[in-house]
C-alpha cells in the first residue's frame, strides 16, 4: 500500500503516513508510519515475530524487514521502543487499539516493531 508523507488526520484518511523526523523507511535509522485501524492497518494485528514486512523505499529499491515484536501503548505516556543494535535500520507500525473497536478515538495504540534485514 502506498505511504503518504506526514501523519496528520488528513493524511490518514488516505492512507498510511510516514511521521515527520523520523528516518525515510529504507534508510538508517527508526521509521515510524501511522494508519488507522478500521481501513489499511486493520492487518497488523495478523503480524507475529518473524513475519515479514517489505518496503519499498523511494528509490524504488524493496527493502525486507522482520518483526521483531508488538506491543500497546498509552499515546499519553512516553512509549518505550525497543533498544535498537547499533546500525540497524528499524520500522515500527502504529494504529489506534483496539483493533475492533466500535467507538472511534481512544488513548490506546498498537505497535507492530520491525528490523530491516539483508536485501535480496
Amino acid at each position: 500500500m502506498p505511504v503518504l508523507a506526514g501523519a496528520s488526520g488528513a493524511t490518514l484518511a488516505f492512507g498510511p503516513g510516514h511521521l515527520d523526523r523520523t528516518t525515510a523507511p529504507g534508510t538508517p535509522g527508526h521509521s515510524v508510519i501511522a494508519g488507522h485501524r478500521d481501513t489499511r492497518f486493520t492487518l497488523l494485528g495478523y503480524l507475529r515475530p518473524d513475519d515479514p514486512v517489505l518496503v519499498q523505499s523511494r528509490d524504488g529499491f524493496l527493502r525486507d524487514y522482520r518483526v521483531t515484536g508488538t506491543a500497546i501503548a498509552d499515546a499519553r505516556l512516553p512509549w518505550h521502543i525497543p533498544a535498537l543494535a547499533k546500525g540497524k535500520t528499524s520500522l515500527t507500525l502504529v494504529t489506534r487499539w483496539p483493533l475492533d473497536a466500535i467507538v472511534p478515538g481512544g488513548p490506546l495504540r498498537y505497535l507492530a516493531f520491525a528490523e530491516q534485514t539483508p536485501s535480496r
